[in-house]
């Protein structure tokens, strides 16, 4: 069966669409600490970015490297509610893929303190 939703066309569907995306991030900003925490970096950092880039391509990068340690945790996130959606059992399966989507939150981090460091030390 698919969703009722899935036949929306046009405008009508960029509408949902968006609108499923702010659910989004209010439902990460209301129940995961970490988005919460990445958030604040960003609104730091970000800022910061415009100011310490020596040019445009510096500023889109180190930008670009917060905005994938978000991207990364909503992913993350969604992983971590399927997997207690579906049991919040002990599972080694369970366990890997959160532990799986960590990781990828972990490399998107240490990819933007890389970035940060090879722009603001050269």
């Amino acid at each position: 069966m698919e969703s009722p939703y899935k036949g929306k066309t046009g405008l009508r569907r960029l509408i949902n669409a968006f609108g499923y995306s702010v659910d989004g991030i209010k439902a990460a900003y209301r129940n995961e600490d970490a988005f919460r925490q990445e958030v604040l970096m960003a609104a730091v950092l970000i800022p910061l970015a415009l100011y310490l880039g020596d040019d445009a391509i510096a500023r889109a990068l180190m930008i670009g490297s917060v905005l994938l340690v978000i991207i990364v945790e909503l992913l993350n996130s969604a992983i971590e509610a399927t997997v207690d959606r579906i049991s919040l059992e002990n599972h080694q399966l369970a366990k890997r893929a959160k532990d799986i989507g960590s990781a990828a939150v972990l490399i998107a981090l240490i990819n933007m303190a890389v970035v940060w460091g090879l722009l603001l030390l050269s």
